[in-house]
């Protein structure tokens, strides 16, 4: 496991130099709030970070209901029996393994690693605006129906989950980047992630930081170049579907 410092924002990786797998804790003044539970095996390294800190976990706040950003929820919930469990409304759904669409979402099947067993219920049910903490709750769909990002409003770092990856060049979610594909190939909708991440560079975040790859300092170039390849893409998509 690799531990990184930005601010008030850990990031935690598993595999980093393979299939990095990326987890955070957000340090307030008296707790931590862990932002997605990463892999199963993830606990131990998880806790050994809020140990390191000095300071309780109090919250597990989840992006998305993706295997590997709920892995070691199950444990997690068990050893910290306090801590509040935070997700979208919309993505507790997943969590419960309810794959079904809304008839006004786009009806593209969910991809993408979903829970094939009971997991611990939520606390907490987020929506587009909540307050945890420090942190401002961003409904940022695509990914999955209810993908959310997290914003810490001291310092403007925007944890975003999946809505954008790193890892292999940046990347709006949905967009293949050949030397690591499995983000796109895990996306409900291109469409609706395209929107999401307009959404967060209207934030001007002072980093970014995602489920897979380093975070990023200074993102609104890169932010900004890869919307226009992503729009630049759907539109060559659309003009080959009409003919």
């Amino acid at each position: 496991m690799r531990i990184t410092r930005q601010h008030t924002i850990y990031q935690l990786t598993f595999m980093p130099r393979f299939f990095p797998v990326n987890c955070y804790i957000v340090e307030e003044e008296n707790e931590l709030t862990l932002i997605d539970a990463a892999l199963p095996y993830s606990v131990k390294g998880i806790l050994a970070a809020a140990v390191k800190i000095g300071k309780p976990i109090t919250r597990i706040v989840l992006t998305h209901a993706h295997g590997d950003h709920i892995g070691a929820l199950e444990a997690l919930t068990k050893l910290l029996p306090d801590a509040k469990v935070h997700i979208s409304a919309r993505d507790a759904r997943l969590l419960a393994g309810d794959a079904t669409l809304d008839p006004s979402e786009p009806q593209n099947p969910i991809r993408g690693s979903l829970p094939k067993k009971p997991m611990p219920k939520p606390d907490i049910l987020l929506q587009d605006g909540d307050r945890i903490g420090s942190l401002l709750a961003v409904a940022t769909p695509g990914h999955t129906p209810g993908s959310m990002s997290f914003l810490d409003t001291r310092n403007h770092a925007m944890i975003a989950g999946d809505a954008f990856q790193l890892r292999g060049g940046i990347a709006v979610s949905g967009q293949m980047r050949p030397w690591f594909p499995f983000p796109a190939m895990a996306t409900w909708s291109k469409e609706v992630s395209l929107a999401s991440a307009c959404k967060i560079r209207d934030f001007k975040p002072t980093l970014l930081a995602v489920g897979h790859g380093k975070i990023l300092p200074n993102p609104e170039a890169a932010i900004n170049q890869a919307i226009s390849t992503a729009e630049q893409q759907l539109h060559t998509t659309q003009i080959q579907r009409s003919h």
